[in-house]
């Protein structure tokens, strides 16, 4: 098992598609159990509005781990402009 760190950037003008997907997204986390070692969206400027998303998972290679994110409903959905899957290693912080 390998660590990786997932960011996905949702496209421009999309809150309503992140908004109405999101249930569904939530659900998908909690069905992924332990291999998410931390979750959570990417706020605006304003501190409030998600723009994207960030994962930390745990996973059998980079294959599995880009798998993984594609059956995200909000990828599935079509909420994301770019995703970025890249190996990780936790040095400092309440997941080492």
């Amino acid at each position: 098992m390998a660590l990786f760190h997932i960011i996905a950037l949702d496209k421009p003008d999309s809150l309503d598609l992140r908004m109405a997907t999101r249930p569904a997204h939530l659900d998908w986390i909690k069905d992924s159990g332990p291999m998410v070692r931390m979750a959570g969206p990417f706020l605006g400027d304003d501190g409030e509005t998600p723009q994207g998303s960030c994962f930390i998972i745990e996973a059998d290679s980079k294959d599995a781990a880009i798998a993984w994110q594609a059956s995200d409903p909000y990828a599935l959905a079509g909420l994301f402009e770019t995703v970025s899957v890249r190996h990780f290693k936790i040095v400092v912080g309440d997941l080492a």
